[in-house]
C-alpha cells in the first residue's frame, strides 16, 4: 500500500464524518455558493507566466515545509505578485490544512481558488463551493473513469473550474473528456516521490489543445518553465519554492518579474 492508498483510506472516513456534521443544505446555504464561475483555464490562456502559486504547510514527501505563516499574509502575497491563481491544500493530517484555509484565502482575495483535496465523493465539491473555490482538483490515480465523469460534471454544474491530474498515460486515457478544464501532469512519482519533468514532456502530445495543459511538482526554475512551455503547457504549479521562504509573495512577484522578462 502506498501513501496515496493510505490517504484515500482517511478521506473516506473523514468525508462520512463531515456529512454527519454539516448537512448538504447547510452548505448550499453559504454566502459565497452563489458566486459567479472564475475560471483559472481562462486565467492561465491569458497569462505570460501561467503561475499558480501554493499555500502548504507540509507533506508526506517533505513533512515540514512552512508552519509560521498565515494565510492571508500568503494568499495577499500571492496576488499581489500577480499569479493566475492559489493552490489551497486543505486536507489537514498529511498536509497540515483545513477548509477554513480556502474561507480565509477567498476572504482577503480575488483571484482564483483551487481546493486542492484528494476528492472521492460529491460532498466535497460542495464544501469546496461553500467554502469560496472556484477550481476543484481530480487526481485520476485515485479514481474510476466513471467516478472522474460524475465528479467533473457536478462540478460544472456548480460553475467549478476542473483541473485533472494524471501521472502517466494510462491514467490519461481514461481521463479526457469533455466536462474538464485543465489537465494536469504531476511530475512526482507517487511511488517513490522522485521528481522528473520528463513526465510531463512525455505526455504533452497525448493531451488535447482543447485543455489547458498544467505542469506540477518540482517547478523551481524560470529555465524549467520556459522549457515546458516549448511542449505547450501554459500553468505551473509551484509550491514548495515559494513556501520554504519567509516570503512566499515577494519570491513570487521576483521569479515572476524574472520570467515575464526573459
Amino acid at each position: 500500500m502506498n501513501i496515496l492508498d493510505k490517504i484515500v483510506i482517511d478521506k473516506r472516513k473523514e468525508v462520512i464524518l463531515r456529512k454527519s456534521l454539516i448537512p448538504i443544505k447547510q452548505l448550499e446555504q453559504s454566502v459565497l455558493f452563489d458566486r459567479p464561475e472564475n475560471s483559472l483555464a481562462i486565467a492561465l490562456r491569458n497569462s505570460a507566466s501561467g503561475i499558480i502559486a501554493e499555500h502548504k504547510r507540509r507533506s508526506p514527501s517533505k513533512s515540514e515545509i512552512n508552519q509560521s505563516l498565515n494565510v492571508q499574509d500568503v494568499a495577499t502575497g500571492y496576488e499581489d505578485a500577480g499569479v493566475c491563481g492559489m493552490s489551497v491544500l486543505t486536507d489537514a493530517k498529511y498536509f497540515g490544512g483545513s477548509l477554513d484555509d480556502l474561507l480565509i484565502a477567498r476572504a482577503a482575495t480575488k483571484f482564483p481558488l483551487l481546493r486542492k483535496e484528494f476528492i472521492i465523493d460529491e460532498y466535497q465539491l460542495l464544501e469546496a463551493k461553500a467554502y469560496g473555490a472556484d477550481v476543484i482538483l481530480l487526481i485520476a490515480a485515485i479514481l474510476s473513469k466513471e467516478e472522474i465523469k460524475n465528479l467533473s460534471e457536478f462540478a460544472k454544474s456548480l460553475k467549478l473550474n476542473v483541473l485533472l491530474e494524471v501521472h502517466n498515460e494510462k491514467e490519461l486515457q481514461k481521463s479526457i473528456m469533455p466536462s474538464l478544464d485543465m489537465l494536469g501532469v504531476n511530475n512526482r512519482n507517487l511511488k517513490t516521490f522522485d521528481v522528473s519533468l520528463e513526465t510531463s514532456k512525455a505526455l504533452s502530445t497525448l493531451i488535447p489543445d482543447d485543455f489547458v495543459k498544467v505542469s506540477e511538482s518540482g517547478i523551481s526554475s524560470i529555465a524549467a518553465i520556459q522549457d515546458l512551455k516549448n511542449y505547450g503547457y501554459q500553468g505551473f504549479l509551484i509550491g514548495e519554492n515559494f513556501m520554504k521562504t519567509d516570503a512566499p509573495g515577494a519570491h513570487a512577484k521576483k521569479f515572476i518579474e524574472q520570467l515575464e522578462a526573459k
